[in-house]
This record gives C-alpha cells, structure tokens and sequence, in this order.
C-alpha cells in the first residue's frame, strides 16, 4: 500500500477507552477483586493498565468467549508507579485529584488513561480556559424548553460534572488554574458536599442532585504557565496534590518519543525512517536544555521555554514526516531548526541561549571527534 492509500478512514483523537479496550475488558474478567463502588476494575487492575504488566502475561482465571486466555498488558505511561499508586487510592477514597507540573509531562494522559479505567470512560470532561463558565460545572437551560415550559427538568442540561455526579463516574477538568477563581470555587461545594442544588426546580424532587458511588474529579494545572490564576485555599483543601515530573531515566524517555513519533507518522500513511543516532541526538539536546546541565557535565543555560517530553515528540515526528515526504532530505540538517522554532516561542532571548549551547556542548562534542555532532556544529548558521 502506498503513503496516500487508506483502506478505511481514520478517527483522530480516539479516547484511551477506544484505543485500549481488548486490555480493559481482560482486565475487567482477570482481576475479580473488590472494586470500590461504580468502578469499572480493580484499584490493583487500574494501576496494571496505566503501568502496564512489566512484560509478564497475565492469565484470566477461566475462559471467557471473545476474550484470549493470556495477555501482556502495555505501559502508558512512563512515570512512577508510586505516583500512580498514590493517584488511584486518592481516587478510590472519592477525593478528588489534582496533577500538577511542567506542561509536557503527560498529566492529561494520565488523567485520561485513569478515567478510562476507573469509569470506562474519559469523555466527561471540562476544558478550562479564562472563558469557563460556572455553568461548566454546574448546569444550564435549553432555552427552547425552559421559554416553552418554563424551568423543569426536561429544560435542564447537565454539564459534565453533573453527568458525573449522576452517573458515579470521574470527570476530568483539564487546565484548572486558567478558571477564573470565582469559577474555580464552584467546586469547592461540590467536592465538599456531593451535591449540586437547582433552585430553580424547588418545587421538584430533582432539586438536589446527590452524586452517585464513584464519582469524584480529577482536574490538572500547569502551574509553571503565565494567566493561570491561583486556587483558593478553600479549593486546594479538597484535593490531593501530585506533581507529575518530567522523565529521568534518559533510555525510557528516548524510547518513549520514539514509540509516539512513529505512531504519528504511521497515522499519516508513512514508514518512519529516522535513524536512532538521529533521535538520541535529540534526546539529549531536550535533556540538557531542560536541566541546566549536559550529560558530560557541563553547565547550560537553561531557556525560559520548557524543553518537554511532549515537545521533543513533535519534533522527532517532524523529522518522520520530512523523511517520508520529502525526498532528498537530510532529517539531521533539519533539527536545528526545528529545535529554534522549539525554543524561541516564549522569551526573544532563549535565541541567544540555543546558539550559546551550539558553542558550549555542540562544539565540544564536535572537537572529541563525533561525526554527528561535528555536522551540528556545522550547522550553527541556520539558527541565524
């Protein structure tokens, strides 16, 4: 099959409920343990689908039809498995969960992947912006309805928190902290008492709706972002803080970006071709931006940028695409300025401290004698 044919058409964006449902089922008939109410499996059963079985198959304890008798179960996401464990058992006591760090660690992965396991799905979710509403977090009116009938509950739209509180599921709020705090605060009710009240139904019994077993939020915030607004302390009271850091084993962190850039270019019809010497050197440019520090020791200046796992998948895709696409291309000539375009998006100035890495590190590697990174160093007029 070539790059532009497609035997069927593709979904972009399908939900980890989707993309990993033959391992949520399995899971579901291989761990029978006691589940906390409304979950869909095991705490122990939620941490193996996040963390994956560490290459052993897992065997189901009798058959079931549609299902194989054994399977490794793959890791999602490359992080702590303390972490994880902390964040499922602050979910199985209803308390809700707030991740928190650097953009680009994976916190919305992991938020999602949690829902997915927990509640069998991800979808209920609020996006939080400087534009959020109250009504995001509690209800609004079809407005056809309630000028027809005035307001009942017919008339009543439920957002997806009271979805969740209905129906005793997880409800992701994603980018907290760009709420305004008084929109924030509409939580702090919610979380507090399990409830949401609708005065303008008094006259009903759907006046108060109480939150089903299993219901609870998990909402992330990157703390370190400009126009975030601070949470009250009435707020932070009602969650269990986890700071998800970036990646530190080097090895898990390249063989990460890889796995993700070749998913990328796959689902735009090509074969990845970019040599592994290729990625490694991008590896550890990221790493020794992101740290202040190169791998040989030698101290960086460090941008204002944040030089993120989620960044450097961008680019090592970027250089896929190139490979595939664009005959003739050396995709070595085009990181330099891919990584430009990473690093100059926030301060003018991390210009001058990309080029200052290019004549530290780049260069010394480039006198020790390594082919590649005497071509980068080569390559230093194109960050001009």
């Amino acid at each position: 099959m070539t790059v532009t044919e497609q035997t069927a058409p593709v979904r972009q964006g399908q939900p980890a409920e989707e993309r990993h449902a033959a391992e949520l089922t399995f899971l579901a008939a291989q761990d029978p343990g006691p589940r906390p109410p409304g979950w869909a499996l095991t705490p122990r059963a939620v941490v193996t689908f996040v963390c994956g079985s560490d290459g052993v198959e897992l065997a189901l304890p009798r058959r079931r039809a549609g299902l194989p008798s054994k399977l490794v179960i793959a890791p999602k996401f490359v992080g702590e498995r303390a972490l994880v464990e902390r964040c499922v058992v602050t979910l199985a006591g209803e308390r809700g969960l707030l991740l928190t760090g650097e953009p680009g660690t994976a916190k919305s992965m992991l938020s999602e992947l949690l829902a997915a396991a927990v509640s069998g799905t991800s979808a209920l979710t609020v996006q939080g912006t400087a534009g959020t509403t109250e009504d995001a977090f509690r209800y609004g009116w079809n407005y056809a309805l309630l000028l027809a009938q005035g307001p009942t509950p017919q008339a009543l739209v439920d957002s997806p928190v009271l979805a969740a509180m209905r129906l005793g599921r997880v409800v992701r709020v994603e980018e907290i902290t760009r709420c305004l705090p008084e929109v924030q605060d509409a939580l702090v009710s919610i979380l507090s008492d399990r409830r949401i009240s609708v005065p303008e139904l008094t006259a009903t019994e759907d006046a108060v709706v109480r939150a089903a077993p299993g219901f609870t939020v998990i909402a992330t915030a990157n703390l370190r972002d400009q126009g975030v607004s601070e949470m009250s302390a009435a707020l932070k009271r009602r969650f269990n803080f986890e700071a998800v850091d970036p990646i530190a084993d080097a090895d898990a962190e390249a063989a990460l970006i890889r796995s993700q850039a070749v998913a990328a270019v796959q689902r735009a019809g090509a074969a990845f071709a970019v040599d592994d010497a290729v990625l490694d050197a991008l590896v550890t440019v990221f790493r020794d931006l992101r740290s202040g520090r190169s791998t040989e020791g030698w101290d960086v200046e460090r941008p204002g940028t944040v030089m993120s796992t989620a960044e450097a998948v961008q680019v090592a895709a970027s250089l896929g695409l190139a490979a595939a696409y664009l005959a003739g291309e050396d995709v070595l000539d085009l990181l330099p300025g891919h990584l430009l375009g990473v690093v100059r998006k926030d301060d003018p100035a991390d210009h001058a401290r990309l080029l200052g890495y290019w004549d530290g590190p780049v260069r010394r590697r480039a006198e020790n004698g390594s082919a590649m990174w005497r071509r980068l160093w080569d390559l230093r007029g194109s960050l001009r």
